[in-house]
């Protein structure tokens, strides 16, 4: 169930660019940690580690850097890729988590993928 913060927060979003993908007005989520990173920027903003609308900025750079790539150096399209990337950058830029934190952060998380496949 959301709270006013998270009905905002996705509400916001709705009908812009950046809005989450969704099925019969449900957010979509194909993998668990789409939904944990969604999840996380969620809490992170609502504790005030930053603004939910500087997320939203990053998070439509990151698509914009994206759609800006050449076709044949572009990856496949993938929301939470640049939500994720949206996601770490705000985390440094806040003061959240350093950039050395932060690759810490995602060594963890390959080294996770990894050992799943």
């Amino acid at each position: 169930m959301f709270t006013r913060f998270e009905e905002y927060a996705t509400a916001s979003m709705l009908g812009d660019p950046d809005s989450p993908p969704r099925l019969d007005g449900k957010l979509l989520f194909t993998n668990r940690w789409e939904r944990d990173v969604f999840g996380l920027a969620l809490s992170l903003s609502k504790t005030g580690c930053f603004e939910w609308e500087a997320f939203r900025q990053c998070l439509i750079a990151s698509i914009a850097r994206w759609e800006a790539l050449d076709c044949t150096n572009q990856p496949r399209w993938d929301y939470y890729e640049r939500f994720l990337e949206a996601l770490l950058s705000v985390i440094e830029s806040s003061g959240t988590l350093s950039a050395a934190e932060l690759k810490l952060v995602l060594a963890a998380r390959q080294a996770a993928s990894a050992t799943i496949c």
